[in-house]
C-alpha cells in the first residue's frame, strides 16, 4: 500500500515497463493519424481527379483540343487559379502552423488535395487508365516499404535528410531549365532522379514524424505536427506517383 495515492487511486510511480507500454500505444495512435490523413488525402486526390477527368468539369479548368499528335491541352484563368492554389495553401500551412487550430490546417490540407486532384485531372488524357493505376499501385507498394524502413530503421537519417532536400533544389532548378531546352532525354533523367529523390525522403519524413512525437506527445501540438507530417508525406507519395507514370505510363497519343 506504500506506493498507493488516494487522490488518484493509482500507483504514483509507474513501473518503466509501463511507461514504456504507454509510450508506444501513444506513438502508435499518432502515427496511424499521420497515415489515415495522409491516405484520406491520396483518396481525395485521385477521386477529384477521376471525376473532372470523366466529366465535362474539366473544361472549366482547361481547353482542349485534338490535334494529328494527339490531345493538347492548356490551362484557362480559372485552371491558373486551381493549379496555383494549393502552392499557396502550402506556404499558409507551414508557416501558419503555430498560428492556425488543428481544424483550420485539416480543412487545408484536405483543400489542398482536392485541388491538387482537380489539377492532375489531365494525367487521364495524357495516360492510359491502366497504365495510372499500375503505377499507382506500384508507388503505393515501394511507399508502403520505404516508409517501414524509416520507421524501423536505428540509422540516423537526419544528414541523409540535408542531401535530399539539396537535391530537391536542384531537381526543381534543373526542371525549370528543361521547361526550355525541351530535352526528352534530360526529362528522362530528372524523373529517374525524381524517384530517387522522393524515395528517399519518404524513409526520411517517417523517421522524422516518428522522433517529434516525444517532443509532441500529449500536448496540443500534437494533432498539428500529425496534419504536417501526413502533408510531407502527402507530397512524397504524389511526386513519386508522377515521375514513375512519366517513365512509365503508357501514353494514349
Amino acid at each position: 500500500m506504500a506506493n498507493w495515492d488516494p487522490r488518484t487511486g493509482t500507483a504514483p510511480y509507474a513501473t518503466t515497463a509501463t511507461r514504456a507500454e504507454a509510450y508506444d500505444a501513444g506513438l502508435r495512435a499518432y502515427m496511424m493519424s499521420v497515415y489515415n490523413y495522409m491516405l484520406s488525402g491520396v483518396l481525395l486526390t485521385g477521386i477529384v481527379a477521376l471525376v473532372f477527368a470523366k466529366t465535362s468539369l474539366i473544361n472549366l479548368l482547361f481547353t482542349i483540343q485534338e490535334t494529328a499528335r494527339g490531345v493538347a491541352y492548356g490551362p484557362s484563368l480559372l485552371g491558373w487559379v486551381v493549379m496555383l492554389s494549393p502552392l499557396a495553401i502550402v506556404f499558409a500551412m507551414s508557416f501558419g502552423q503555430n498560428r492556425l487550430s488543428e481544424s483550420t490546417l485539416k480543412t487545408l490540407f484536405f483543400a489542398y488535395a482536392g485541388l491538387l486532384g482537380a489539377s492532375l485531372s489531365t494525367i487521364f488524357l495524357a495516360y492510359t487508365d491502366t497504365s495510372i493505376a499500375q503505377v499507382f499501385f506500384g508507388t503505393a507498394a515501394g511507399f508502403g516499404a520505404l516508409s517501414l524502413w524509416g520507421y524501423t530503421t536505428k540509422k540516423d537519417l537526419s544528414g541523409f535528410g540535408s542531401f535530399l532536400i539539396m537535391g530537391l533544389v536542384g531537381l526543381l532548378v534543373a526542371m525549370v531549365v528543361n521547361l526550355f531546352v525541351q530535352s526528352g532525354t534530360f526529362s528522362l533523367v530528372l524523373s529517374v532522379v525524381g524517384v530517387l529523390i522522393f524515395a528517399g525522403l519518404t524513409a526520411y519524413h517517417t523517421q522524422a514524424i516518428k522522433s517529434l512525437y516525444a517532443y509532441v506527445a500529449g500536448t496540443e501540438a500534437q494533432g498539428k505536427v500529425a496534419i504536417m507530417g501526413a502533408l510531407q508525406l502527402y507530397l512524397a507519395f504524389i511526386n513519386m506517383f508522377l515521375f514513375l507514370l512519366r517513365l512509365f505510363g503508357s501514353s494514349r497519343n
